[in-house]
């Protein structure tokens, strides 16, 4: 205690010099803020696994067309298939590539392919006998001739319905030859051969300068503006037309994603700040200290996220709760500082600097159990795998200490200066420090201390029947990693009340992706099988069939109408050029020596062959470069009600069959990435939780022992942590609210905040039984003083967490109403339950008794 009085009266006796040192400081890491990055792209959080590598493998070299991304574009109608809609269908692709924002991205050839396209191209086919004519604009690598898209509703406004239903049947027979790629622009239900149907839909490729997209956060500004676009001009073409159609790519989740982060901040950000001021206002009742604890908690924003910005720590989803955080934590160490002073002025009546040293000798303690315990509660996720994760636990931590700097140093010096200046000029500065002196808030928070001197082990008794339904509760929360979790619904209502500046857009990509999920196979939830190795040996082709059919007999492969599994293998692009290419059919028979209609000799010039023939196809499923086949892929699509986890199972269980002594196949795709995530959060959770307690639990029972006040307090002092943790669970599992990127941090929140309110409370406990008082009114002085500003501390920390209740992204709100949750457990726990178990222990561990002194 030595050293702390000494350095309070340090601090206190040179407050001008901490002031200068401080803010120099602050000019200098603050600088580092200004460098500060944004990263919020998902492939952040995919670690060094097998499925990861062979994912960005898959990225960089296989690709129908390189450097492309799609939109999907659904048209539903009654029946989609009839005249007028495909019309419509083929007017809505005239407008999309006319747009000038869309068509300078459009891919060159087959920009817009919809089963109208189809449709009308046959019937031009069919009539003109294949013959390249007039209306013929583009041709594609694979040899088929596209007509214009003028001339093509030229040919449907000359057919009747008859002529067209014709067709359909002709065209969507189950029967026919290379009809997968149609049947895949058609819903799931369609049934084959029939002209009717509800939904198709229209894909529309874009030229991108990078590999495929399948994350919305890595979207270039030029696809998320035309996609944009599509939206627009799906709404309108909804409006004019008995059809509705409806978007869903990469660009537009990416945007609608800015959008909403944008709109949330803009919604949440005042009503933060309201509720933050309003608790400061009732704690402070004084604009001075107001002032201050704002400034101080600028200062300890400015200090984190300049570290960062010198460290190069980019700031990512996670990093949203930093700030918040922070807020939280300061404002905790300044009201602690400032009630405590303001006790010390009205109790023993000394001046300003010297109430200001006593006062930091009393709370300093605790602040710096409180910061060392809250940046090992932090610090442990830097055990997790997850990248983010890492970074979040450095930056709460550089805040954490940042937090105890400013408020243990700079804050008491500058209300030093201030209020000497103030009290010269015959300013009145004492103020009654919150919860003491009677009143409302004095009642409420002694009823700890009244339950605890009456029936201590009844209050236990009652708190380990609660916490055991939590930790049941707890074995039933689930492990989840989804994109859905960062897109928005449609605003609620109250937003309609809103200033028109603040109220948000219509958000439609969560409703579209969910149903082109459901109805489609989506680009970003295909999952490729990868095999690299010995891929000419004709082994590797025959046991690829095999896996081939063990994915088309998966549950988790998404069907056509027909019943065939939504796969794209070599096998299949064999199978198609043969029956397509009587040439290459030649070649292939020539390398069949067992009739199985796959190569079991000459394996490379079959490829060979194949990429003369069918180069688009060919380069989607083989990696060829500089002349050596590198690896094989198989693309199965998944359907839209699988769990992740289901399909890592079976995909892994495909890759395992078409494993070889000479070839590695692995599994990957984001559905499988997003699994091995969940599973990491999950693993964050055990090992932060396992690390943290354990940590903190010998940090404080070698500490309080070192201190004199015993190890048995410093064992007893994570007891509330214990409870409030498994409090929070039991919650989680209530609301049906899983662990996922956001919510995962809680463990680290819990046991930081847990912690903290009950050092406070145990600290103050027990300098109040030192100082001679008897334990029932050292009790109740601690829960009014200490309380006091607990209860001020948990009133602005959850409030400016729990106005995360009304942001617009489902993650956002799930984290804010458990965070909230959790600081009032924690609150409730430290003032009205730990006091029975400090009762507890002053009567059978031999605690520190007296008489009262007062």
């Amino acid at each position: 205690m030595a050293r702390i009085d000494r350095l309070a009266a340090s601090i206190t006796t040179h407050s001008r010099v901490v002031i200068a040192l401080l803010l120099v400081f602050t000019l200098v890491v603050g600088s580092g803020a200004a460098m500060l990055e944004e990263d919020t792209s998902m492939d952040q959080y995919y670690s060094d696994t097998d499925a990861g590598e062979a994912l960005d493998y898959v990225e960089r070299h296989f690709a129908a067309r390189e450097n492309t991304t799609y939109a999907q574009v659904v048209v539903r109608d009654d029946n989609v298939l009839d005249r007028e809609t495909l019309l419509d269908s083929l007017r809505l692709q005239q407008s999309i590539r006319s747009n000038g924002t869309i068509n300078s991205t459009l891919a060159e050839s087959e920009s817009t392919i919809g089963v109208a396209n189809l449709v009308a191209t046959g019937a031009i086919v069919a009539k003109r006998g294949n013959a390249t004519g007039s209306g013929m604009t583009s041709m594609t690598d694979d040899g088929i001739a596209w007509p214009s898209l003028e001339t093509q509703i030229e040919q449907l406004e000359a057919m009747d319905q008859v002529a067209i239903d014709r067709t359909v049947r002709a065209l969507l027979d189950p029967d026919r030859a290379g009809q997968t790629e149609a049947l895949e622009l058609m819903a799931r239900g369609y049934e084959p051969g029939s002209t009717t149907a509800n939904a198709t839909m229209i894909v529309v490729t874009q030229r991108t300068d990078e590999a495929p997209i399948l994350d919305p956060d890595q979207a270039p500004a030029e696809i998320i503006d035309s996609q944009e676009a599509m939206q627009s001009i799906a709404g309108a073409f909804s409006e004019s037309n008995d059809a509705d159609a409806m978007v869903f790519g990469i660009g537009a989740m990416g945007g609608e994603i800015v959008r909403t982060m944008e709109d949330t901040m803009a919604i949440v950000g005042p009503l933060a700040l309201l509720f933050v001021l309003t608790a400061l206002i009732v704690a402070y009742r004084d604009p001075v200290d107001i002032v201050l604890g704002v400034v101080g908690v600028g200062i300890v924003l400015v200090w984190t996220f300049g570290v960062m910005g010198w460290a190069g720590i980019a700031f990512n989803q996670l990093h949203v709760a930093v700030p918040v955080l922070l807020i939280g934590l300061s404002i905790d160490f300044a009201l602690h500082v400032v009630m405590r002073y303001r006790e010390q002025r009205q109790d023993d009546g000394d001046g300003i600097r010297d109430s200001m040293a006593i006062s930091l000798a009393d709370v300093g303690i605790a602040l710096v159990w409180v910061t060392v315990t809250t940046a090992i509660g932090f610090l442990a996720n830097l055990l997790s795998p997850v990248g983010p994760i890492q970074d979040f636990a450095i930056a709460s931590s550089v805040g954490i200490v940042s937090a105890l700097l400013v408020f243990g140093a700079l804050i008491p010096a500058l209300k030093i200066e201030i209020d000497g200046v103030l009290t010269a000029r015959g300013f009145d500065r004492d103020r009654r420090a919150f919860g003491t002196g009677g009143g409302r808030f004095s009642g409420f928070l002694s009823l700890g201390s009244r339950a605890a001197q009456r029936a201590p082990w009844a209050v236990i008794v009652l708190t380990v029947l609660v916490t055991g339904a939590g930790l049941y509760g707890a074995t039933g929360v689930e492990t989840r990693f989804s994109q859905a979790d960062f897109l928005a619904d449609d605003p609620p209502e109250w937003t309609d009340h809103l200033p028109a500046e603040l109220q948000p857009d219509d958000y439609t990509i969560k409703e579209s992706m969910t149903y082109v999920s459901d109805h489609f196979a989506r680009q970003d939830t295909q999952v490729s099988i990868l095999v690299r190795g010995s891929v000419t040996d004709p082994g590797t082709l025959e046991r690829l069939s095999t896996a081939r059919e063990e994915a088309a007999a998966s549950p988790v492969t998404g069907k056509l109408s027909t019943g065939d599994a939504r796969i794209r293998s070599p096998v299949d692009v064999l199978e198609r050029a043969a029956t397509e290419n009587e040439s290459f059919a030649t070649t292939l028979r020539a390398a069949d020596t067992d009739g199985d209609d796959l190569p079991d000799q000459d394996v490379e010039a079959v490829y060979d062959a194949l990429f003369a023939t069918a180069p688009d196809r060919a380069g989607d499923v083989i990696h060829r470069e500089d002349g050596a086949y590198r690896a094989l892929r198989m693309v199965v699509s998944t359907g839209g009600d699988a769990t992740h986890g289901e399909i890592t199972d079976e995909m892994r269980a495909v890759a395992a069959v078409a494993d070889g002594e000479s070839v590695r196949a692995t599994a990957t795709g984001n559905p499988i990435l997003f699994e091995i995530i969940a599973d990491e959060l999950f693993e964050t959770f055990v090992t932060t939780l396992a690390v943290a307690l354990l940590a903190i639990a010998i940090v404080l029972i070698g500490g309080y022992r070192l201190a004199g006040e015993g190890a048995t307090l410093g064992a007893l002092t994570v007891v509330p942590v214990v409870v409030v943790l498994l409090w929070i669970l039991g919650t989680m599992a209530a609301l049906d609210i899983p662990f996922n990127a956001l919510t995962g941090m809680i463990t680290s929140l819990t046991i930081g905040l847990g912690v903290d309110y009950s050092i406070h409370l145990g600290t103050r406990y027990t300098q109040e039984l030192d100082a001679g008082r008897s334990p029932a009114t050292a009790m109740d002085r601690a829960v009014t003083g200490t309380g006091g500003a607990l209860l001020g501390s948990a009133a602005t920390t959850a409030a400016g967490f729990g106005v995360l209740v009304f942001a617009l992204l489902p993650g956002l709100q799930q984290f804010g109403v458990i965070t909230a949750l959790t600081i009032i457990y924690a609150f409730l726990v430290a003032v009205f339950v730990f006091p029975s178990f400090l009762a507890v222990w002053s009567d059978y561990v031999g605690g520190p008794s007296g008489t009262d002194a007062d």
